[in-house]
């Protein structure tokens, strides 16, 4: 078997991290992706537009502390034609006609300002508040998803590429012995028997070589779709162990306080017991002042102009509605218990994926060892099965299946290097941290507090901050 070339323990042991031979110069990072991930993945833009629409509640429920202000102006022509009769005069009964066309014209103002109603408005205001905080968790949400998905799926290319590079090498070492079991069959060394199983085994190599690189095809995919750009010259990428808790109980208490699902789901209980406060308000009287003033001109043939205003002050207190109001409340009690619920199953399922991703975690970290150690132990036994064979000590067979064995040794190790760098971005989301702050990425870090703050106290326009 003497010519045939093997790739070494060594050069399996970094195919995962250095993926297609030596890097570039210029190569790209694990940390650049997520970069772009968090910049430009479609997903998370529309969630940090439906943060943006959410903000809006709240301008809207700050506007029942403000004025109702409505202007109304009519103008047409009327046709009058009347007569009327009146009596108790000195002459008599007089008798009066008036008929003509005039114009009518009228102009009015009319201002509206609510005094109280129950602490409806400062409800609702608290209850849109509530709502712009939960939607922001649920953002936090999906930026760790979508940043745990670009770490997998460039960890997921360096695996398959490597994947590949091994099948590429072992169909390159069963070609060769391919053509050495041939010539030895042709001096009579070996039967026809040992062509057939290198010809069989070279075969099995060029099936597994076309399903690496399908794969291969299907993370390239994927790749472009979660990070937005093809996959080249990738760097290492490394675990993110240094942004973990030390131990797992720190790791549970920790995703219990950080985790955005488990804070979404509190200000779910703050919607709630707010929303029950302004369905009970409903019950209380509403006090309110209106001031208005209008001025119109021949509304009648009798009268030319007149200017009225007024300033009334008025009280309204339901007494009975059918019902509808109470049932609402005990609905909102009923929603207020439930989200309770709700954020006790969250905080369960939390500490459960926390404690499971830590179980991946440090069971990966044996199993990249592990690995290494197999892959080791096969390059020995497959070098010394070989020199058996020249003894004729050993088959052709043996030989083949030694070869096979090294391969899947390598398989196995660009997986667990896979999937120990994984783990550690699991956990690190589970604990609620996957985040470009806590991981110091370079880029700028989208605030939803900017638009919050824009929007607020805005009284009137249509255009968005951003100019739409």
């Amino acid at each position: 078997m003497r010519g045939v070339k093997l790739v070494t323990g060594a050069a399996a042991a970094v195919l995962l991290m250095a993926c297609m031979g030596p890097m570039p110069a210029l190569a790209d990072t694990i940390e650049a992706a997520l970069v772009r991930a968090y910049q430009n993945n479609p997903q998370l833009n529309s969630q940090r537009a439906q943060v943006r629409s959410t903000d809006e509640n709240v301008p809207q429920a700050l506007s029942g502390y403000r004025p109702k202000v409505a202007l109304t102006a009519s103008a047409g022509e009327q046709y009058t034609d009347t007569n009327t009769t009146s009596g108790g005069s000195p002459n008599g009964i007089v008798r009066s006609e008036f008929h003509g066309v005039d114009a009518p014209r009228s102009a009015g103002l009319t201002v509206t300002q609510t005094l109280f109603n129950g602490q409806q408005t400062a409800n609702k205001t608290r209850v849109a508040e509530s709502q712009v905080s939960g939607s922001r968790e649920a953002l936090r949400v999906l930026e760790q998803t979508v940043l745990l998905s670009a770490a997998t799926i460039y960890m997921d290319y360096l695996r398959d590429a490597a994947i590949v590079e091994v099948q590429k090498s072992n169909v390159r070492v069963l070609d060769q012995t391919l053509k050495q079991t041939r010539d030895r069959f042709n001096v009579g060394e070996v039967t026809r028997t040992d062509v057939a199983q290198s010809e069989a085994q070279l075969a099995a190599g060029k099936t597994q070589l076309l399903a690496a690189e399908a794969t291969l095809v299907t993370t390239k995919a994927n790749f472009r779709r979660i990070i937005g750009n093809e996959p080249e010259a990738l760097a290492p990428g490394s675990p993110v162990d240094r942004y973990l808790p030390a131990t797992l109980p720190g790791a549970v208490d920790l995703s219990l306080i950080e985790n955005p699902n488990v804070t979404a789901a509190m200000f779910g209980i703050d919607v709630n017991y707010l929303t029950v406060k302004v369905n009970e308000g409903a019950l209380l009287p509403t006090i309110s002042l209106q001031a208005a003033v209008s001025q119109s001109y021949e509304q009648s043939m009798t009268i030319f102009r007149s200017f009225g205003a007024s300033a009334v002050a008025q009280i309204s207190a339901p007494i009975y509605q059918g019902g509808a109001e109470y049932a609402l409340i005990r609905q909102s009690k009923e929603n207020l218990a439930q989200q309770r619920l709700v954020l006790e199953q969250t905080r369960d399922q939390t500490r459960a994926n926390t404690v499971t991703a830590w179980g991946q975690l440090v069971a990966g970290k044996a199993q990249v060892a592990s690995a290494q150690s197999q892959v080791t132990a096969s390059e020995i036994a497959l070098n010394g099965v070989r020199e058996e064979a020249k003894a004729g000590q050993r088959t052709t067979l043996d030989v083949l299946n030694a070869q096979q064995a090294l391969v899947n040794a390598r398989v196995a190790l660009v997986t667990a290097q896979h999937d120990r760098v994984v783990a550690s971005y699991a956990v690190l989301n589970a604990i609620g941290r996957l985040s470009p702050q806590v991981m110091n990425l370079p880029t700028d870090v989208y605030d939803p507090s900017v638009h919050y703050h824009q929007v607020r106290d805005s009284w009137f326009g249509v255009r968005t901050p951003d100019g739409r």
